[in-house]
């Protein structure tokens, strides 16, 4: 079975363990939902790799007990490293070595080196393995700090890491907000279960007719980038800006959907990202989970050592007490988004559009905050208005697209050249003259594309105000019936669909 929520077998898959879900007794429900997950990690891959997911299961287990059964500091602290080292040694060792090797060889090349120093690994990385090692690795860190209970069931704690609806593409779980839910009796409940298939429905426009559309145009000019002028790139990097965002948060609501269809809640992970206004108000509604779990058990705890707070004592002491405190917290930041970065993938591509570049963006905004408030002041410009709103997040916009850049490219190398195209030679000429139909799509398709996203852009902006689904619900049954009925046959129409067809690969599946 094909590891995509979008194949005609996981729609089999699924609907099955819905039927049975809500057949079998309310007690062994999450039972059932274990066995499911278990299945869906066996049927769409090599076997043996569901060893490494409750391998993390059972290191959780055996620390969460130590540390419940003894008040010894020493004996908790002890069962809290071992448990840390055994499952970030074991992404780092699975994800993260063939980046470190070509690192050293790239910098032994540069010292004079000749050939590779040393040779890769070729692993077999199973799925999903950031996000349930981290969603286990704040389990295990709660149970530690005394704000989430221990789980006394083995199996429990399976299923809790690895629920195969967000095995995929997350989100990142909190046990002490998402885990008990897991356990609980869910009766059957016509409108969960509705709004859940609502929210499935959604996910596949987005996946299906848009990100797969936006697909065809992004393939065309980052696989040839070199025969195309600067304005065909900025297209081709608006439409993986789309692509990115209906592939990710398209899986999402899928993943939501399901859940709910289930009786389960789990947290958001987007929240109309590009109507941001700046780089941090991005990352708190792109990939929520993800933020929310970086800064809690990465920058938080990071500022709270001994080294980082004898670094702010020194740095107050020599540079004042404010500009001290912002040195020490751009430092953390360094540290954090580096590991942003290095958590989408081992390259230094990553690194750097996913992390060091929006490290830079943050810290830059902050310190010339100030110059831009006088400047600001001096025009006569009124900060609150709606239209410097409006470029605030054109701006954004535009700063989050050159890190994509690097996030598409085929190699750090590859998206330093294609940005230097983007600022020369634009040619919009050849562009107006149909240029933009030898990208992939033809006219018809075109439309297609664009009246989709006209779609996702109006119903974002209702979203803004309110949940558009309980909105629908209050309007008369026939006129939800054909609107629901509407965008199903608009998907079946337009979208890539069929029994031997999977969409692309969720783009975060590999995380």
């Amino acid at each position: 079975m094909p590891a995509s929520f979008t194949s005609f077998y996981f729609l089999c898959f699924y609907t099955f363990i819905l039927l049975i879900y809500y057949l079998i007794p309310r007690k062994t429900q999450w039972v059932f939902l274990l066995f499911a997950s278990a299945a869906f990690y066996l049927l769409t891959g090599n076997g043996l790799l569901i060893l490494y997911p409750a391998a993390a299961c059972l290191t959780a287990y055996g620390a969460v007990r130590v540390m419940a059964g003894t008040e010894d500091v020493k004996k908790r602290r002890w069962a809290l490293a071992a448990a840390l080292l055994l499952l970030i040694g074991a992404l780092v060792v699975l994800k993260y070595i063939n980046f470190g090797i070509y690192t050293i060889n790239a910098a032994a090349f540069l010292c004079g080196a000749q050939g590779e120093m040393i040779g890769v690994f070729d692993f077999l990385v199973p799925l999903g393995i950031s996000f349930y090692t981290f969603s286990i690795l704040g389990y295990i860190v709660d149970v530690y700090n005394g704000i989430a209970k221990p789980q006394k069931n083995f199996f429990k704690t399976a299923l809790y890491g690895m629920y195969f609806p967000s095995i995929l593409s997350g989100p990142i779980l909190r046990y002490r907000e998402d885990g008990e839910q897991f356990f609980e009796p869910h009766p059957f409940g016509y409108r969960q279960v509705t709004f859940g298939l609502q929210r499935m429905v959604w996910g596949f426009f987005k996946t299906l007719v848009i990100s797969e559309r936006m697909n065809i145009v992004v393939n065309t000019v980052y696989d040839n980038y070199t025969a195309y002028p600067g304005s065909y790139i900025w297209i081709a990097t608006i439409c993986f800006a789309f692509q990115l965002y209906t592939n990710f948060s398209g899986s999402m609501d899928i993943v939501l959907g399901m859940s709910q269809t289930f009786g389960i809640r789990l947290p958001e992970n987007f929240e109309t990202p590009f109507f941001s206004k700046n780089i941090s108000e991005y990352w708190r509604r792109w990939h929520i989970s993800l933020g929310v779990w970086m800064k809690e058990y990465v920058f938080y705890p990071l500022l709270r050592t001994n080294m980082f707070m004898e670094l702010g004592k020194k740095l107050r002491k020599k540079f004042g007490k404010k500009r001290g405190k912002q040195l020490t917290t751009f430092l953390a930041m360094l540290i954090l988004w580096f590991t942003v970065g290095i958590w989408h993938g081992g390259d230094w591509k990553f690194v750097i559009g996913s992390g060091l570049l929006h490290w830079f963006y943050i810290v830059s905004g902050e310190l010339l905050a100030p110059f831009f408030r006088k400047c600001m002041e001096k025009l006569s410009i009124d900060a609150k208005s709606k239209w410097v709103d409006g470029f605030r997040v054109l701006r954004t916009f535009f700063l989050v697209n050159i890190g994509f850049v690097f996030f598409r490219a085929a190699s750090t190398t590859d998206a330093c050249r294609m940005l230097a195209s983007a600022v020369g030679v634009w040619n919009v000429g050849d562009l107006l003259r149909g240029g933009i139909f030898t990208l992939g799509l033809d006219v018809i398709e075109t439309v297609i594309a664009i009246v989709s996203l006209l779609l996702l852009l109006a119903v974002s902006l209702l979203h803004q105000k309110g949940s558009v689904r309980e909105r629908i619900e209050k309007k008369p049954v026939l006129f939800r019936f054909a609107l629901w009925y509407a965008l199903l046959f608009y998907i079946i129409l337009l979208g890539h669909y069929g029994p031997d067809y999977s969409a692309a690969e969720f783009i975060y599946q590999g995380f």
